[in-house]
């Protein structure tokens, strides 16, 4: 194991140590590896020479420099060159097996395993590796074959199904989560098996299949199911466990279009309706029969409208979240990218940075959620193609100069 981190600097992470392959390509699996730098670990990216991971060239705005849609996904990572077609290329990634804690992988159905990197193999040639799988279907099921994009995952895995209002068509949120999700979901599990491997010295196989990692998601939507007997339904903005009223989003001034707040009354009682009574000036409808239950609020659920909509829309969105909020009532304004990237507090509390890089310039992006009293790892450039092969193939696998020029003749790195 190393105690570098990304580009061979000094880490303190959590995963300090952690020697990571990282054979993944546009989001899911580059997710799940950019969150194991982002916790510490030291993360080499296998790219193929001349063209590298498809996601560089994938949505670019500029021809010949790597899309912003790669370089999200890819900070504090190092990269190196290597044809994994050739003998020499594979015989290079044998020997970064043997050195490394962990590999992922997330290539179409079958391909690692024809290049003879399947389970079984990288297990003969490291014991200890924790080899992870990030797959659109499970590859024992009748979809094993089938490939799997962000989209086709929340259609097949139910989350398409609840999103949207009850007279429409099902529509894919926003968010997404059948790519970054899945990645997440096989992050917990590699720590959780490096963890487990301090006891019994040996690795295992990580395997998520994103249609199942979805189902993770909707699991409020289950307990309707088991609530109704029937699959659960689309509820639009409103919660689909149990009926009260307001649960929505609600117009702000100046009208913009993202100009709303989401406010939210609890079915657990009248308490939160009460103080939004208070605030938005209608003391009148205390013990109005209409709304002495969240259900009969539902019921008129319009008039709960009438009551509040004045209200906001006389004041921004923030200051109806600032108000509602302190007076203790659930409130969120439905803040743009734009709102929450240039927000003040969030780029002070490192949710968004701003990073340098060689080529792009420097750009906002956002960095790691995840706090940690005795881990943290500042969010670096994403690598350009190939810049660590001197770094990893010279101090690593101990090539020298003359070795790397000539593997790089030959298009093996």
């Amino acid at each position: 194991m190393n105690a570098n981190g990304a580009n061979g600097s000094p880490s303190a992470g959590a995963l300090a140590g952690v020697r990571v392959l990282d054979l993944t390509q546009f989001e899911s699996g580059t997710a799940c590896t950019q969150a194991l730098a982002w916790l510490g670990a030291d993360v080499i990216k296998i790219e193929r020479p001349g063209r590298g991971e498809q996601g560089r060239a994938a949505s670019s705005d500029l021809p010949g420099k790597d899309s912003y849609y790669f370089l999200l996904l890819n900070a504090n990572k190092r990269s190196v060159t290597l044809n994994l077609q050739t003998d020499e290329g594979k015989d290079l990634f044998r020997r970064l097996l043997e050195k490394s804690d962990v590999m992922v992988e997330n290539f179409a159905p079958g391909a690692i395993e024809r290049l003879g990197f399947g389970y079984d193999e990288v297990r003969e040639i490291n014991p200890r590796i924790v080899y992870a799988q990030i797959k659109g279907f499970a590859p024992d099921g009748p979809y094993r074959d089938f490939l799997a994009f962000d989209p086709v995952a929340q259609a097949a895995g139910g989350v398409m199904s609840i999103t949207g209002f009850p007279d429409d068509a099902p529509i894919k949120p926003g968010p997404t989560f059948g790519d970054t999700g899945t990645g997440l979901h096989s992050c917990i599990g590699i720590v959780a098996a490096l963890f487990q491997r301090e006891h019994t010295g040996v690795g295992q196989r990580v395997e998520v299949a994103m249609q199942d990692a979805m189902t993770n998601f909707c699991r409020i939507a289950y307990a309707r199911q088991l609530m109704t007997g029937n699959a659960a339904e689309r509820f639009g903005n409103k919660s689909p466990l149990g009926y009260s009223a307001p649960c929505d989003i609600y117009p702000c001034a100046p009208g913009g279009f993202d100009d709303y707040c989401f406010i939210y009354t609890s079915r657990a009682g009248n308490h939160h309706w009460i103080r939004l009574l208070d605030v938005v000036g209608r003391q009148d409808l205390h013990g109005d029969p209409r709304f002495a239950t969240p259900e009969l609020r539902l019921e008129n659920q319009e008039a709960v409208d009438e009551a509040i909509v004045p209200w906001t829309k006389s004041h921004t969105k923030q200051e109806v979240m600032d108000i509602l909020g302190k007076a203790g009532v659930p409130a969120g304004a439905v803040f743009s990218t734009m709102d929450l990237s240039t927000d003040e507090h969030l780029r002070k509390r490192k949710i968004f940075v701003e990073v340098d890089h060689p080529d792009r310039g420097t750009f906002v992006m956002p960095g790691w959620p995840v706090k940690m009293s005795d881990s943290e790892i500042e969010v670096a450039a994403p690598p350009l193609l190939g810049v660590s092969n001197a770094e990893v193939y010279g101090d690593l696998l101990g090539l020298d100069g003359d070795r790397i020029a000539e593997l790089l003749n030959d298009g093996v790195i």
